[in-house]
């Protein structure tokens, strides 16, 4: 009994109030804040960091990059983080039930499941590459080496293979010409043999057996890391999200210690200071911080869901996103070293074996490891830390998918059975990712990537911030964060959400739609008719957003559209806290007519009794609206 007591003390209830505690219990919550910092850090910190920014960082600019980075995290990336997580934390709801604050406004949730789904397809896809590069890399020499393979053409030409190695018998115009000429033998196994890359978007080919089954692990294995939710993926990313930065480390004191490293650091680092007035540096800049962060996807508002009610997550949020932003300017300095390396050993300059995406996880840096003594050993690790950061997104991808079902639904049944929920969408994603492991697989995943999550969030993030500060009313949310933090949020993030972050993601959009070209795929250029399935995909979590907003108006009560209009945006009865304690001041619940009938109560204290009643009086919102004080309880 004593233990009882003592685990409801821990979840936030009264003793002897079993009710309580009981929405709370029924939902799960971290085990403590470590999980939750940790769950947040693996989901921001993903492929991108160690792919992407990098190569963003040398190409506009090198450290001179890196002013206007910082300058987009502070205004954009920390607020929207912050906004995100006191949003999800504030109603313990995923990114649907969230929008009680707003009900016209459900569409936004509704796009963020659906830019999660494209997402968790591919995202998963790119994983299973990896266990596949981890998996064959447990032998001797690296199949990818030399090109002597059945796969390799009379062009490919290895950094190992003689016709290099003798570079004294080369002057320097021949050595750039067959280097500008040669196919690595990692391009050429990536290609020919791992992809069986065909012809055409349109021409699938067959499905890659060994990719098939590698998908098939990456999908086991985030099923069983999330059979228990929360519960259960609490304790594996103590593992997940630590580990790469131990990765990382002995990566990074491998590749300071070889020859032309200094080189490649100071290609990365070497500040460019004139390009700090092209406009697409800084709009380079605020796509990366507000991509990395994964802002607008909903895992964000769903990890906080699980949160305790006044956690402080204003502290989390700058945790959270500066570890995010440091781990993208250290893994640069991984990357740099290693290719800095290789650079030096071909005679050639970084820029010519410089990549990013998949061009970099994939053919530049598996081909600099087969030059370094034990390169199995080096790609085993290399392969295993880019394992780990992408489960730790597919984590809260898929549990973000998971938890918004269970919250819409809400039932009793759905929730003992949420373990079969999270089953059912780990194999919809599978079956979906099928398609992405054929010939042409990753014409496909690279046209996900680049138009179903691209603008698309742009556009949700904006109307997130809008409906907030301006439908639901920034007075009110503000109060709300005090109510559950203690105090409200400081006057920099108050303008920023108001002004300044909106204005960034508006800039943002500017730029995406300005510095448009059509997608390409070295030299395969994408045809029409797949670059308009791009679009739709695009589209599709878009128009989720006016489709449920006229469903809703046309639902709601009102004479006239103004009257629908008012009562389709102003917030829901059972807004507010999800636990009865928690929820005071304009959300204590108020006593019904058929209640107070029935009941005689005489206050103790007659002041305390009018005060309280006064607070459950309605509220008038900043927006103009009445915000109702009754409680679904």
């Amino acid at each position: 009994m004593a233990d009882k007591c003592s685990e409801g003390l821990l979840n936030g209830a009264v003793p002897g109030e079993q009710g309580k505690q009981e929405k709370s219990v029924k939902r799960g919550n971290w085990g403590n804040q470590i999980e939750f910092v940790l769950t947040s850090v693996g989901y921001a910190v993903g492929l991108g960091n160690v792919w992407r920014f990098p190569y963003l960082c040398y190409r506009n600019g090198g450290g001179a990059f890196m002013f206007p980075y910082f300058i987009m995290l502070v205004f954009c990336g920390i607020p929207l983080f912050f906004m995100e997580l006191s949003f999800g934390q504030f109603a313990s709801q995923g990114c649907l039930g969230v929008w009680r604050v707003s009900p016209m406004f459900k569409g936004v949730g509704y796009g963020m499941m659906v830019v999660s789904t494209y997402i968790g397809i591919y995202y998963n896809v790119v994983i299973c590459i990896a266990f596949y590069y981890f998996f064959v890399s447990m032998t001797h020499v690296l199949p990818w080496t030399y090109c002597s393979n059945p796969w390799n053409t009379p062009d490919c030409v290895g950094v190992l293979d003689g016709n290099l190695s003798n570079r004294a018998t080369l002057n320097l115009t021949q050595l750039l010409n067959t280097t500008q000429k040669r196919t690595s033998p990692s391009e050429e196994y990536w290609r020919r043999y791992v992809l069986n890359l065909s012809d055409d978007i349109g021409n699938l080919g067959e499905v890659r057996l060994p990719l098939l089954g590698c998908l098939g692990v990456s999908w086991v294995v985030v099923f069983l890391c999330l059979i228990k939710g929360v519960k259960s993926s609490g304790k594996v990313v103590y593992f997940t999200a630590t580990f790469p930065y131990v990765v990382l480390t002995i990566l990074f004191v491998r590749g300071i210690t070889l020859e032309g490293a200094l080189t490649g650091i100071m290609y990365y680092l070497t500040p460019q200071w004139d390009k700090i007035l092209n406009a697409k540096v800084w709009g380079d800049a605020a796509s990366q911080i507000f991509y990395s962060l994964g802002c607008a996807w909903g895992g964000l508002i769903t990890m906080a869901s699980y949160n305790k009610f006044n956690n402080n997550c204003y502290r989390d949020s700058i945790i959270i996103s500066i570890t995010n932003c440091a781990t993208s300017v250290y893994a640069g300095f991984v990357i740099f070293s290693i290719l800095g390396f290789m650079a030096n050993h071909l005679g050639v300059d970084v820029s010519k074996v410089a990549d990013h995406g998949p061009g970099l996880a994939f053919v530049a840096y598996p081909e600099a490891l087969t030059l370094l003594p034990i390169s199995p050993l080096w790609s085993i690790l290399f392969f295993f830390m880019l394992i780990l950061l992408g489960l730790g997104t597919q984590f809260c991808l898929l549990e973000t998918l998971v938890t918004a079902i269970v919250d819409e639904v809400g039932n009793e049944w759905i929730i003992r059975k949420k373990t079969f929920v999270t089953l059912g969408v780990a194999v919809a994603g599978f079956l979906l990712g099928v398609p992405l492991t054929t010939q042409a697989g990753i014409y496909w995943l690279l046209l996900m990537d680049n138009y179903a999550a691209s603008f698309s969030l742009v556009v949700i993030s904006c109307i997130m911030c809008v409906a907030i500060m301006y439908i639901y009313g920034h007075r009110n949310y503000f109060k709300d964060i005090e109510m559950m933090l203690g105090f409200p949020p400081p006057l920099f993030f108050q303008i920023c959400w108001r002004f300044i972050s909106p204005a960034i993601i508006f800039f943002i959009l500017v730029f995406t739609v300005i510095q448009y070209r059509p997608i390409s795929y070295n030299e395969y250029v994408y045809p029409t008719w797949a670059i308009s399935i791009g679009f739709l995909m695009a589209l599709s979590s878009v128009i989720c957003i006016p489709i449920y907003a006229i469903y809703k108006v046309c639902r709601s009560e009102g004479d006239t559209l103004l009257e629908r209009l008012k009562n389709a945006t102003k917030a829901s009865k059972d807004w507010g806290p999800a636990l009865p304690e928690h929820r005071s001041g304009r959300y204590a619940p108020a006593f019904s007519p058929s209640t107070e009938s029935h009941l005689e109560v005489q206050p103790l204290q007659p002041e305390k009794g009018q005060s309280e009643a006064a607070a459950a009086s309605p509220v008038q919102g900043s927006n103009g609206s009445a915000h109702s004080q009754d409680s679904r309880l």
